[in-house]
């Protein structure tokens, strides 16, 4: 059983702790002494934190790899305001002490019933050409169970098993809705975008230990990926008009919306810019409300610095709450007087962990 979750770490700052850990990450970098450190960034299912090994470095260095799990002892703390792991010492762990779902964070939410509602939405269709390709695609036992379990991303929004599916599902909606605002718009045609535009990160990322990319995505990344994906489907599929092929290729290719996001074309028609700013949309309200979630335990509204979006977060909802309870207080019977003030509700801490390396070298 897992002592300690990346999530806790509010509850242990300036405290040891010894837990465990997959690598999501590590590099050796040089002091300025020239001698090497560990720079390392470890994950469980609550999060990621970067962590740092400064101290007998060499013993350690070749004794485990990206992805391997670790058990660790060392020290959390806070660096320009962000927690940090500061190792003291480290073992590589055996299979058999490995429980996988202590490290990869999944969808709270029913996949099953994620995947009926692509089903009924897939079945308004009106046009017969891309009804019989998306559902070619859902009809595929191997690309379905993918679907329903990759990540969307490795880091920056969706980035849980069956966050793909959980993504597409909340595209899905919001294309059903704003098409009724935009008669103009081919509903089947942006919805069937939507199914595609990330389908190839089924093959791009790998998620059975750690999130990471495979060879291929490295090599290809998603969007050739699902073009390659897309010609298969269709060769099964021969009467498909090749107009409709291009829309949806340049669905595909320009969803990215912008050169430097890596988009090798920019949206050049209604569909497929619209597909574009609600695939934002998602992505950044997602990475919203993950950042909230993690940081739910900081006392005001701000939340730190997020990278992703390239600022601090305001939470609006407890922004506002808090503004309630100022008011409520100021109205209350002889707030006119000073009164002392509520003591703050004790925060529990585990018990402090067991020195697992006592008897061995880590």
């Amino acid at each position: 059983m897992k002592e300690f979750f990346i999530s806790e770490c509010f509850q242990h700052e300036n405290k040891v702790i010894t837990s465990s850990f997959v690598v999501a990450s590590k590099q050796v970098k040089a002091k300025k002494n020239g001698e090497p450190y560990l720079a390392l960034t470890l994950a469980d299912r609550t999060g990621q934190v970067e962590a740092k090994m400064w101290d007998n470095v060499e013993e350690f260095i070749d004794i485990f790899e990206q992805e391997d799990f670790l058990k660790i002892k060392g020290l959390i703390n806070k660096y320009k305001n962000r927690f940090q792991l500061t190792i003291h010492k480290l073992r590589r762990m055996e299979e058999a002490e490995i429980d996988f779902t202590d490290y990869l964070p999944k969808t709270s939410k029913d996949v099953g019933e994620l995947w009926r509602t692509l089903t009924e939405f897939v079945a308004t269709f009106q046009n017969p050409h891309l009804k019989a390709l998306v559902e070619l695609f859902m009809a595929d036992a191997e690309i379905a169970e993918r679907y329903r379990n990759a990540p969307a991303a490795k880091t920056l929004h969706h980035a849980y098993i069956g966050g793909l599916l959980d993504h597409v599902v909340s595209l899905f909606r919001s294309c059903d809705l704003i098409c009724r605002n935009y008669p103009q718009i081919n509903r089947d045609l942006l919805l069937t975008g939507a199914f595609l535009h990330d389908i190839g990160k089924t093959q791009e990322l790998t998620y059975n230990r750690a999130f990471s990319y495979t060879t291929r995505g490295q090599l290809l990344g998603h969007m050739i990926i699902e073009l390659e994906m897309l010609q298969a489907k269709l060769s099964k599929l021969p009467d498909f008009p090749p107009d409709l092929k291009a829309l949806l290729e340049h669905l595909i290719i320009s969803h990215h919306g912008q050169y430097e996001f890596g988009s090798p074309k920019l949206p050049m028609f209604p569909e497929a810019l619209m597909l574009h700013y609600l695939d934002d949309l998602d992505s950044k309200m997602e990475a919203m409300r993950a950042h909230f979630e993690r940081e739910a335990e900081l006392e005001g509204p701000w939340t730190s610095y997020n990278a992703s979006l390239g600022r601090p977060l305001l939470d609006s909802r407890k922004f506002l709450q808090g503004k309630k309870t100022q008011a409520a207080k100021a109205d209350a019977p002889g707030s006119g007087t000073p009164t002392a003030t509520a003591a703050a509700p004790e925060r529990t801490t585990s018990a402090a962990p067991v020195d697992l390396f006592s008897e061995q070298k880590a």
